[in-house]
């Protein structure tokens, strides 16, 4: 599991890496309106997405099983479940985003960016639409848990997104541009994915003749709750940039998507745990190995821990004056406020969120987490829409850490199985998160186990695992660093 991990992590940084090189490229070259534009395009269609329904998960998690099992007839009738179900989609997302182009054209766009913007998001819609369809290889591919060469292509992909937005924006600084990046770096990724999969998965095969009415209906089951688990994340992230740009203008949108996206790539560095641990979780469960995954559930809560402590201590105390010298003086003070409000919520969320959460979607138990993150999402843009004229991006920013630290505490807190098997006994406290739950088991002194009683994480026994959806649902959101 540590090489897939790392590898996923190769892809955070890469993607981090590049997002400090574009994003002030961008911003210097098509300036605070033109990027806040842009902002306002791939939020709006951002949420096209959500027309996925859940699938992309839900493709993981039922291909995982036929995938252990060696069940080549059973992993093709998923597959093309899954192939159809995105073309069916993907036809969808055309006409929704033509219908929220009226939307798009209410905002007080730029004068100079007016038509571009419109071309540039008719593309965008185009590239979120074909977007179903690209998502496919990569279920296949994490099925079979070969993380180390799909990423590998999504590393190469990150590269050619930086290359060519570079080169575009030099011949031409529009948004058009952009959006043409985007595509192409779709096309490239699918292609090269697919050809990936066709050499060391022979027995893999697309065909709409394998469309299975039953089997959409299991894979609908599930996508529902992650359906609605996606919306409360697009209400949590995306939202803000939106309510920001109606009350304060496409100008002040740069000022919080900057801070934020530091939040959001840290994130994905510590949500890369995530991408692994759901399929582990689903081909542990299918082999019956329980206990083993109950040793990788303690030991990827720390490293989740570890890993958000660290750069986030970094960024509350000089993370505006790194945004001054990133950026320019000007983000320093609007965007560093911004960046300290979120940044201490996700202290608290980050952990929780890298493991206990795929473990549970894994699992096929993801009913909690997904009524709290709903529920977050919404009080999270009522709160924005109510405090952003008065207040501005801070408040946006304010409403968004609160619903984090909500939504964690929404989930149950009932003593943390793993904590009651690790201490042979049961916690008298109500834990606040599976980190610090894991925390105190592992900060505990280690005594001589008692008869009948155990001490060692060796020994979970295996109906831990199925106790962990009662006790520690977590979760968050990400997303893939795609978009300067």
């Amino acid at each position: 599991m540590l090489r897939n991990v790392a590898s996923t992590w190769m892809v955070s940084l890469v993607t981090i890496a590049t997002t400090y090189i574009l994003m002030p490229f961008v911003i210097h070259t098509l300036g605070t309106e033109g990027y806040g534009t842009w902002t306002l395009i791939a939020s709006l269609t951002g949420y096209i997405s959500l027309l996925a329904l859940g699938v992309p998960m839900a493709c993981v998690r039922y291909l995982a099983g036929p995938v252990a099992e060696g069940d080549s007839a059973q992993m093709n009738k998923v597959i093309g479940s899954c192939a159809g179900l995105y073309l069916l989609l993907g036809g969808a997302a055309v006409a929704i985003g033509t219908t929220l182009a009226a939307v798009f054209h209410l905002y007080g766009l730029p004068p100079v960016f007016r038509t571009q913007a419109g071309l540039a998001y008719g593309l965008m819609v185009l590239y979120v639409s074909a977007g179903f369809i690209g998502l496919l290889p990569e279920g296949i591919l994490y099925a079979h848990l070969d993380f180390v060469r799909r990423n590998a292509v999504r590393i190469v992909g990150v590269l050619l997104r930086l290359s060519l937005t570079v080169v575009f924006l030099k011949v031409s600084p529009s948004l058009v541009a952009l959006a043409l990046v985007q595509i192409g770096c779709l096309v490239f990724d699918f292609t090269v994915s697919w050809w990936l999969i066709r050499r060391r998965y022979p027995a893999v095969r697309l065909s709409l003749s394998d469309f299975d009415r039953s089997r959409v209906r299991r894979i609908l089951s599930f996508s529902v709750y992650v359906l609605i688990m996606q919306a409360g994340i697009r209400l949590s992230f995306e939202t803000d940039a939106l309510v920001i740009g109606a009350f304060l203008g496409v100008g002040a949108v740069p000022y919080y998507v900057v801070a934020n996206s530091l939040i959001v790539y840290l994130m994905e560095f510590v949500i890369a745990i995530a991408a692994v641990a759901a399929p582990m979780a689903t081909k542990l469960a299918a082999l019956g190995k329980r206990d083993e995954l109950a040793q990788i559930y303690l030991k990827w809560s720390k490293v989740a821990l570890t890993l958000t402590m660290l750069p986030g201590l970094f960024l509350i105390v000089l993370g505006p004056r790194f945004l001054a010298r990133w950026i320019d003086a000007s983000f320093e003070q609007p965007a560093g406020q911004v960046l300290q409000i979120l940044m201490a919520s996700s202290l608290v969320f980050l952990p929780v969120r890298g493991v206990a959460l795929p473990i549970l979607m894994g699992l096929g138990r993801p009913r909690v987490p997904t009524i709290a993150f709903l529920i977050a999402g919404i009080l999270n843009l009522a709160m924005s829409v109510l405090l952003a004229g008065p207040l501005g991006a801070v408040s946006s920013a304010s409403a968004c850490a609160t619903t984090f630290s909500m939504s964690c505490r929404a989930l149950p807190s009932e003593p943390c199985p793993f904590w009651r098997c690790c201490s042979g006994s049961r916690a008298s406290s109500r834990s606040g998160t599976c980190s610090a739950c894991w925390w105190r088991a592992r900060s505990r002194p280690r005594s001589s186990p008692s008869p009948g009683s155990s001490t060692s994480t060796a020994t979970i026994p295996s109906s831990t695992c199925e106790r962990i959806s009662s006790g520690c649902a977590h979760g968050g959101a990400g997303r893939e660093g795609g978009l300067p």
